[in-house]
């Protein structure tokens, strides 16, 4: 019987990438002297291990929060994407932007739909660098490979980009019926959609994984089909894959470890 895959994760660096697993992580960089630079460790907060519904996406999200200043300890050489002052200058861009929408006449819906797609707007604008782009490839590619025993494509089901349509859709409901809270109430409530908008989306997420042939499936993904293959994921070169490879590697190591 072939030995079940281990499921994995990943982020691309602007110089290098991240593969995490369920118990531990591994990233590799590639220094400006071609030299390649590992570091893994096992994860501080494992939410795998976290079964209830409400509770799993945002632990997934404060997973890979927590794994950020890990990696800059160990590796304070990495580019993390949010360091870029294009990043900044976008998220500051977007919350401006929602702002405005807030105070603006348009209807609940509309507004709220707006809100979300601009929410989403930074992430989908960092992921445009060349470099960035390429490692994101690579990140698809050598989890890919390792997943399905060929080689891979640079779009990969699992990516986050896939969370783009099941967020806006699931932000946007939330905000609306937060907005019909009363005002005394309206910021908790508001409070309230962001985190089950999260929840929601994560689980719908995983739905999508494991039903990719639905209508309702597909459609939800076409968003983050296009992001991969139109803005977030380039071809990436042998030194590239090379990095993404050594992260996958470390990360496998330990992983076994943890299992052993």
């Amino acid at each position: 019987m072939a030995k079940e895959k281990i499921r994995l994760g990943g982020m691309a660096l602007p110089n290098g990438v991240l593969v995490h697993g369920p118990h531990a992580w591994a990233c590799a960089i590639r220094h400006d002297d071609g030299r390649i630079e590992v570091a893994s460790a096992r994860k501080r907060l494992q939410a795998a291990r976290i079964q209830n519904p409400v509770l799993r996406g945002p632990a997934r999200l404060a997973e890979a929060l927590l794994l950020l200043p890990q990696i800059k300890a160990k590796l304070p050489s990495a580019r993390l994407p949010m360091e870029s002052p294009r990043t900044v200058a976008s998220m500051l861009g977007a919350a401006v932007f929602v702002r405005g929408l807030r105070e603006s006449g348009l209807r609940p819906v509309a507004r709220e739909l707006l809100t979300a797609i601009a929410s989403v707007a930074p992430a989908v604008l960092a992921l445009r660098s060349g470099e960035l782009a390429a490692y994101h490839g690579a990140e698809h590619i050598s989890i890919g490979s390792y997943e399905h025993g060929k080689r891979a494509t640079r779009e990969h089901e699992r990516c986050g980009g896939h969370l783009v349509g099941p967020l806006v859709a699931t932000s946007a409901i939330g905000n609306v019926l937060a907005g019909l809270a009363p005002e005394r109430m309206r910021r908790h409530a508001q409070a309230a959609a962001q985190l089950g908008a999260l929840a929601a989306a994560t689980e719908l997420f995983g739905w999508m994984t494991r039903h990719p042939s639905h209508p309702l499936a597909q459609a939800l993904a076409k968003p983050g089909h296009e992001l991969q293959h139109r803005f977030s994921t380039a071809e990436p070169s042998a030194e590239q894959l090379e990095v993404a490879e050594a992260a996958l590697k470390a990360c496998l190591a330990l992983e076994h470890e943890a299992a052993a």
